[in-house]
């Protein structure tokens, strides 16, 4: 068995931390920042819509001065805002 060249066991120490490098800087293709952007609108979308519902069926099933409508609205606004903080977080921690 014949021992490696050292300009040869080189070459494989550089390939392998460029073949590293590269893994952590993947390239992020426009189908996943639309992805992520839809996500995104998603998880903020969906508090709100359902927040903004469950207030109109309140309000018409037990009227009175308060406005369930946009206390839910508000609400499912700032749950989608938390929602959307936690998804954009974990994505930032695959990177």
């Amino acid at each position: 068995m014949g021992q490696r060249d050292p300009d040869e066991t080189d070459t494989i120490t550089r390939k392998a931390a460029q073949m590293a490098k590269a893994r952590k800087q993947r390239q992020q293709s426009a189908w996943y920042g639309l992805g992520m952007f839809g996500l995104v609108g998603w998880s903020v979308a969906v508090p709100i819509v359902a927040g903004a519902a469950l207030g109109i069926w309140i309000d018409e099933r037990w009227p009175n001065d308060t406005s369930w409508t946009l206390i839910l609205l508000l609400a499912g606004a700032a749950l989608g805002c938390l929602n959307a903080w936690y998804w954009i977080q974990r994505e930032a921690h695959h990177d």
